[in-house]
């Protein structure tokens, strides 16, 4: 007879909170077409190196991590991940300004303005 081995399910690579979940529901909602999820990448740009970008995806491709959130998938592309592991993304409002912010363990620094950072 085989034995079986159980594994654990491997945690999330990244937290999403409350806020952000219901925020990328109101983006999956607001697609011009149909939308699986939406995807996180880390593209090179600004003045520290990397970026956070978000945008729409129809489906999921190859090496891409889907994490399952309240408000959807939140896919993210295999090339950011090992920039990404560990790091809590939430949805912040204020009276001046909206956005995603990511507090990322494995970031060095980033630039004044909040758009970059490095690793």
């Amino acid at each position: 007879m085989e034995a079986t081995t159980l594994r654990r399910p491997r945690p999330a690579p990244i937290t999403v909170t409350e806020n952000a979940a219901r925020r990328i529901a109101e983006i999956i909602a607001r697609a011009p077409q149909p939308a699986a999820g939406v995807r996180l990448t880390t593209p090179k740009r600004g003045c520290s190196g990397l970026a956070y970008s978000l945008d729409y995806v129809t489906e999921a491709k190859p090496g891409d991590e889907a994490v399952a959130t309240e408000g959807g998938t939140l896919f993210i592309d295999g090339g950011s991940l090992m920039y990404l592991i560990g790091s809590r993304m939430d949805w912040k409002e204020d009276d001046f300004a909206a956005g995603f912010v990511f507090e990322n363990p494995n970031s060095k620094g980033s630039c004044g303005c909040g758009e970059s950072f490095t690793v």
